[in-house]
């Protein structure tokens, strides 16, 4: 006897996906937007989420470069919510630090990855915090405030032997591969993974260890640690708010959408 495939859950998705019953809005902030193929895997992410809930997300290319020079309102609009996608250098960041204020300040869901996740840190350092000269060393080598730094110089500082690090074809030392996650009790990421969680992760940068208690007293949680790294910060006053150092996009698929991706398009829907 041949067995026919379950093919029900598939074709509800699919069916989400050609006829959704709701439509929300995303910000996708970036500066690679001349070539969206360099985020293929998040924009796929997005689909995934939409086809769970049943929705279509729109997404509202916003060039950060754009706004830097006309505003983060005039750019954003009025998306229902904020993603900060990831990236390499200082071309663009300082119209993703204006989209992370204004999202931060309007109370508009917010997600930002690897990068997204340091400028948010970044971010609430120099206006809220008060430390204006707070940056990544990837900015500026020789600042005195490095919120943001090297893992050689975690590594160094903290004496962590279980860190897998690997040498890039430009010669700089990056984190690479699944590491595991601790969550805090009552955050946006035990809400999407439970106690614990496992996340890909490709970058050379790392938040510093030393704003952690200035970032708590302030209102801006570390809700998410891995052998002494940060790895996942929120603000718990806002109505979603939420940076991760890994790449979530990559372990998203259409039956199973990625967790933390899933709960920020859920936010976003909320408030549409």
């Amino acid at each position: 006897m041949r067995l026919r495939p379950d093919m029900e859950n598939w074709n509800t998705l699919v069916n989400n996906i050609v006829s959704p019953k709701d439509t929300m809005s995303v910000a996708f902030v970036g500066k690679y937007l001349e070539l969206k193929e360099a985020y293929k895997s998040l924009i796929e992410s997005l689909v995934h989420c939409g086809a769970a809930l049943n929705t279509k997300v729109n997404i509202n290319w916003c060039d950060s470069e754009d706004i830097e020079s006309k505003g983060a309102k005039a750019i954003i609009g009025e998306s229902d919510c904020v993603l900060v996608a990831g990236g390499f250098g200082n071309r663009g960041v300082d119209g993703k630090l204006e989209a992370i204020k204004f999202a931060r300040e309007n109370n508009i869901p917010y997600l930002g990855i690897c990068l997204g996740m340091q400028l948010a840190l970044i971010e609430y350092l120099r206006n809220v915090v008060g430390i204006k000269d707070a940056t990544s060393v990837e900015f500026d080598k020789d600042t005195k405030e490095p919120a943001i730094y090297l893992i050689e110089q975690f590594l160094d500082t903290a004496g962590v032997a279980q860190v897998r690090t690997t040498k890039s074809a430009m010669g700089g030392t990056m984190r690479l591969g699944s590491y595991p996650f601790e969550c805090k009790a009552g955050s946006n990421l035990e809400a999407a993974y439970g106690k614990e969680g496992m996340e890909r992760h490709r970058h050379r940068y790392e938040a510093n260890p030393q704003y952690k208690q200035a970032l708590e007293d302030a209102g801006m949680m570390i809700t998410g640690e891995s052998n002494g790294l940060i790895e996942v910060v929120e603000i718990p006053e806002h109505k979603w708010f939420t940076g991760v150092q890994f790449h979530p996009e990559f372990t998203s698929s259409l039956e199973t959408p990625n967790p933390i991706i899933f709960e920020f398009i859920k936010a976003g829907k909320a408030n549409s």
